[in-house]
């Protein structure tokens, strides 16, 4: 792992307890602090307290989704400088899309491997978003 990655403090927002447990194991084991979030709603007050300085988020949550959840972050001028990922099991195009649409800088298709979870981390974190490469592309 880069020194990049060590001490960054990354929200995991998701409510399956699997893929909170294995992101926080993965993300402890490099040396991260690990806040996480069962749901949208878990989620907000937690950003506030913990100043995370990147954010995974899952679409597919009850009471508020990550795309709502993302939407929020991204439009509070406090909070919106703050890197997230979306995580979703769809990899399709629409999806991809309307995440860039809400704000989100990078997309991470589950279930995602070590390496997967730890090139998006990269690639925030060195500055090298993937939103405008994914987008697709003008006629």
């Amino acid at each position: 792992m880069t020194a990049s990655i060590e001490n960054m403090k990354v929200m995991v927002i998701d409510d399956s307890n699997t893929i909170r447990r294995t992101a926080e194991t993965l993300l402890t084991k490099a040396g991260c602090t690990v806040v996480t979030a069962v749901d949208g709603f878990d989620s907000l007050a937690k950003i506030a307290d913990n100043r995370p300085d990147m954010i995974f988020v899952d679409i597919m949550m009850p009471r508020l989704d990550g795309y709502q959840t993302c939407a929020l972050i991204k439009n509070n001028s406090e909070f919106s400088d703050i890197p997230v990922v979306m995580l979703s099991s769809k990899d399709g195009l629409f999806d991809k899309a309307k995440g860039r649409i809400v704000g989100a800088d990078e997309y991470l298709t589950k279930p995602f491997s070590k390496n997967e979870l730890f090139e998006v981390l990269e690639r925030v974190t060195s500055g090298k978003l993937t939103s405008s490469a994914d987008a697709a592309p003008a006629d």
